[in-house]
């Protein structure tokens, strides 16, 4: 019988049983956490410095604030926010891999970011924080290694304070079908190429690249926001949409 069987999810282009997602995603993150601030810059050429900062000027964070950080890895928005919210705020990095936890610790500690950043590592499906604490959250690059994508959803959503605002930012679909076929070139054949020289590892940069695909775009994850709540969903291409930033607002 069919609920006999186990259940399936994607990873990358295969399909895994459920239930072993999560520590599929984690040896990923485990293996590429050593390199992962060198690699995204040698991916996105720095622009992805440009995408962060771009979220960050849309978050409304101010001093005093309440920030979640979902799979923050190695810290840099978590960065930034702890300079916005002051000392009479806090950001929470949470991720679900230990690994990259650390290399962010390290890394803000070494920045002399310790007083109001507190780390933790949780699953974005079931956030281990009461209803309405932040004002705002942010989940950079993450979003697509989350198993159940909705659930997650509506955990930030039951977190997040009256009046706060969800912040996605997330590969995408190119809006230019040129832009679409260099976009697959450079992904299924450099990205792997470059994972291999630099972090000796193609096949975790090869999961990266299909996970992307896999991803809902644009208007599909706008619906998805909407289902669980959010209110005044929007979204910004950016790079012709390779990248997109999601909003939405809980009222």
């Amino acid at each position: 019988m069919q609920d006999d069987q186990k259940k399936t999810t994607d990873f990358g282009f295969k399909e895994i049983p459920t239930d072993e997602k999560v520590q599929a995603v984690a040896q990923v993150f485990h293996s590429v956490a050593a390199k992962y601030d060198i690699m995204n810059d040698l991916m996105s050429g720095g622009i992805h410095r440009l995408w962060k900062r771009h979220t960050i000027s849309q978050s409304g964070v101010r001093a005093g604030n309440c920030v979640l950080d979902i799979a923050g890895g190695t810290g840099d928005l978590t960065l930034k926010f702890s300079r916005l919210v002051g000392s009479e705020g806090q950001v929470i990095l949470a991720d679900i891999n230990d690994s990259m936890l650390k290399v962010g610790r390290d890394k803000l500690a070494n920045q002399g970011i310790v007083g109001n950043v507190k780390f933790v590592q949780a699953n974005a499906e079931a956030l281990p924080f009461p209803d309405n604490t932040f004002d705002c959250i942010t989940i950079a690059f993450g979003l697509r290694n989350v198993t159940d994508k909705s659930k997650a959803l509506a955990s930030m959503y039951r977190v997040l304070k009256p009046g706060g605002r969800l912040l996605v930012l997330e590969f995408s679909k190119p809006k230019s079908e040129m832009l679409s076929q260099v976009y697959d070139q450079y992904s299924f054949r450099l990205l792997p190429a470059m994972g291999k020289l630099i972090a000796n590892d193609s096949e975790s940069y090869r999961y990266l690249a299909e996970s992307i695909r896999m991803h809902p775009d644009q208007e599909t994850l706008k619906s998805m926001m909407d289902d669980v709540g959010f209110e005044r969903t929007s979204y910004q291409n950016l790079t012709g949409g390779i990248v997109a930033l999601h909003k939405g607002f809980k009222f």
